[in-house]
Formats: structure tokens, sequence, C-alpha cells
């Protein structure tokens, strides 16, 4: 039989201005959480890979989803492209991204965009692990 295990509570991680100053600017300017912590490697990455799906999506014509159309699959879609941070910010100020989806590659384009803010999402959880020394 097995004993039961008993389990402490982990204390929390400390909260540090790094904490919340990493995910914030990484959320805005991608990778830039990776690079104020001297992540030079994985924030240049992370600055490319998202900045390049974003600026293909856009590219090929796809959809950048506004935050009050009412229809859930927009609302998805406004959330995932929201991710994206800064460049998010900047197509919705110079109106990019508004047509409707109309040519083959349009579709592709929109899911790159909605990938790209998904990835930058990521990319901010993985600075906030960095700052609290969570991750190496």
């Amino acid at each position: 039989m097995a004993k039961a295990a008993a389990t402490k509570p982990t204390p929390a991680p400390p909260l540090t201005a790094m904490a919340v100053v990493a995910p914030a600017v990484g959320w805005l300017i991608p990778g830039a959480g990776h690079l104020i912590q001297k992540r030079w490697g994985r924030g240049l990455l992370l600055m490319a890979s998202v900045g390049t799906m974003f600026v293909l999506g856009i590219l090929m014509e796809g959809k950048v989803y506004a935050p009050n159309t009412g229809d859930i699959l927009d609302v998805l879609g406004f959330v995932g492209d929201a991710g994206a941070g800064g460049l998010y910010i900047v197509s919705r100020a110079l109106e990019i991204g508004r047509g409707a989806i109309q040519l083959a590659t349009a579709s592709y384009g929109t899911m790159f965009i909605i990938a790209s803010g998904l990835l930058n999402v990521i990319s901010a959880v993985d600075a906030y692990h960095i700052a609290i020394g969570k991750k190496p």
C-alpha cells in the first residue's frame, strides 16, 4: 500500500519589477521582454519570427479583427490578433487588414496574423517565467 505523500505548498515567487515589466514590454514589442533580460538570442529569434509572421499575414491580405463585431469567431480572432501587441495596434491605427477575405491566400494570411499573436503571448509568458527565476 502506497503512503500518501505529504505535500508542502511551494512558496510564491518574488514579485519584482522585472516580473511585471518584462511580459508587458514583451507583449508590446515581440521579443523585447527577453532582450531587456539580456536573453539576446531568444529575444531576437522571437522578434524576427513574430514580426515576420505578422508581416507575411498582412502581405497575404489577411484580416485583422476588430474588438467589437459580436460574432464569437471574430472575438476569438481578435484575441489572437491582439496578442501581437504593438503590431496589432499599428495595423489598426493604419487601417491595415480591413478588407474582406476574398483571396485564397487571405485565409492563410489571417491565420498567420492570429498565430503570430498567440506566439507573442507565449513569449511574454516565457519572459515572465525567466524574470521570476522559474526558467533559466
